[in-house]
């Protein structure tokens, strides 16, 4: 019996070993390649995303505040000359000093006041004197009357010069007093409490009633009060209306921080002018504060502000996520998908830092940094924000802050 070569079954089976190779190696290729193909687009994905910084708006009050450069001013202020030509006989106050109201300040030459005071008194008493021997001689003329011993006429005579004694004491009583205003001229006296300026007088100097303003001689000295103090500021004439409704419901409070400094002083609004100035469309303004250690000093600047009312649940985003369109300002809000849309919104506060909007609500994710290089529809990413500078969302820290129009 002749068995078959092995030799032959081997070359049958070969053919289809190697097409089954050329399979395996044809599927790997295309999946080599599909896979490649995902992964290049999800490469092309990453790379077209914007890197962007965004935040969610959020809902709180926020006060509207109005600035203004504030000037201060005193409240009272009085330049005290002699009323009376005289000589200055002592100084009783320092340059820059305290005074209260009533202090002496300074005593003139007063010897011809009181000597006219001793003489117009003596001269009251003389008429009294003469008054009284009148009366009597009155009351004698009228028993000899009421005897017929003497006429209508006589007794008329003597109720005469009895009226006109009682004339001339009321003359030299007036004349008392004329004189004892003359004697207090020659003490001046601080009208109220205040701080006193420079002094250009002393002892021995002569010194006049100024008779008009073109001849007018220095002041014996200013008194200036220091507290309280008023601060005087501008407003545009369109905060004229808010305003009035805020000083209608209460003190509307004042803050005022000096140039440089950072001691905020508290104080209230107590004038407004009674006329819009039209070259400028402002409305001046005054404000009080409480000042018992003169660090606000007339003639300061000072940054005024204050919040005569508030925005209830406003919508607050940072102020660099408004944008301006063709068709006004929008917001890029960004989508599940991480694609970007432009919503429109009306921009009622703006603050350095943030801003208050109408149409978006609370909570929406909003691009504030980068949407300069987005359009809609466009994949943001989520930048890093180690490097970032921090916003001013929420905070109400900006320095200026205004209604929109």
């Amino acid at each position: 019996m002749n068995a078959v070569p092995p030799s032959g079954n081997r070359r049958r089976r070969w053919p289809w070993v190697a097409g089954f190779l050329i399979l395996l190696i044809a599927i790997g290729g295309w999946w080599g390649t599909s896979r490649s193909k995902q992964d290049a687009e999800a490469a092309r994905k990453t790379t077209n995303a914007v890197a962007v910084v965004t935040v969610k708006s959020e809902s709180r009050d926020v006060p509207v505040r109005l600035r203004a450069n504030g000037t201060v001013t005193a409240l009272q202020t009085v330049d005290l000359r002699a009323q009376i030509t005289s000589t200055v006989r002592e100084v009783n106050i320092r340059e820059g000093q305290a005074v209260q109201k009533g202090d002496l300040l300074f005593t003139l030459d007063n010897r011809a006041e009181d000597a006219n005071i001793r003489k117009a008194d003596a001269q009251v008493e003389k008429d009294r004197a003469d008054l009284a021997t009148a009366n009597r001689d009155l009351e004698r003329q009228r028993e000899l009357f009421a005897q017929k011993f003497i006429s209508q006429a006589a007794l008329d005579t003597v109720q005469n010069k009895v009226d006109t004694l009682k004339g001339q004491l009321a003359v030299d009583e007036a004349a008392v007093e004329s004189a004892r205003v003359a004697r207090a001229y020659t003490e001046i006296r601080a009208p109220f409490a205040g701080r006193t300026g420079t002094i250009p007088v002393r002892a021995g100097s002569l010194v006049q009633p100024t008779q008009n303003s073109a001849s007018a001689t220095p002041p014996l000295v200013t008194i200036t009060q220091i507290d309280p103090i008023s601060v005087a500021f501008t407003l545009p004439e369109q905060e004229l209306p808010m305003l009035q409704q805020a000083l209608r419901t209460g003190n509307v409070p004042v803050t005022a921080t000096s140039q440089g400094g950072d001691t905020a002083f508290k104080g209230r609004i107590n004038f407004v002018d009674n006329a819009v100035d039209t070259a400028t469309g402002t409305i001046r303004v005054k404000a009080e504060f409480a000042n018992p250690d003169g660090r606000l000093w007339p003639g300061m600047y000072v940054n005024v502000e204050l919040a005569p009312r508030t925005i209830a649940n406003a919508t607050v985003i940072p102020a660099q996520s408004l944008q301006n369109g063709p068709e006004g300002r929008f917001v890029y809000a960004v989508g599940a998908d991480n694609k970007v849309a432009s919503k429109p919104v009306q921009l009622s506060y703006l603050e350095e830092g943030f801003a208050v909007v109408k149409g978006i609500e609370p909570g929406v994710r909003i691009v504030s940094e980068g949407a300069q290089n987005l359009r809609p529809g466009s994949v943001i990413a989520e930048a890093d924000r180690s490097n970032a500078p921090a916003t001013k969302q929420g905070k109400g820290e900006g320095k200026k802050g205004k209604r929109a129009s």
